[in-house]
């Protein structure tokens, strides 16, 4: 069943988007601090602490996430503390 765009905002609250990749943490998620990156039909999951990337990112769009996600570690882990107490996510800046 597709997700409508509006639907998929709301399910998958969205916490930043620059050089078409868009990075979304959900609520429910288990496991270690991690939020989630899509980048066209590309999809992954960013374990915070450990930089470490399941699933599938070309190159470039790996290399951006991964310096997005250092500069705004510690946004990244308030964010997940927020979701996991299904608080509302914080917007995180772009990468420039």
């Amino acid at each position: 069943m597709a997700v409508s765009a509006h639907e998929w905002g709301r399910r998958v609250p969205e916490i930043s988007r620059f050089f078409g990749i868009v990075i979304f943490m959900y609520a429910r998620a288990h496991g270690a601090a991690h939020f989630d990156a899509r980048y066209g039909e590309h999809w992954a999951s960013v374990e915070i602490e450990r930089e470490t990337i399941r699933g599938y990112l070309p190159r470039r769009a790996r290399k951006m996430v991964l310096e997005w996600a250092r500069l705004h570690r510690p946004k990244l882990l308030e964010n997940w503390h927020r979701a996991r107490a299904e608080n509302e996510l914080i917007p995180i800046a772009p990468l420039e």
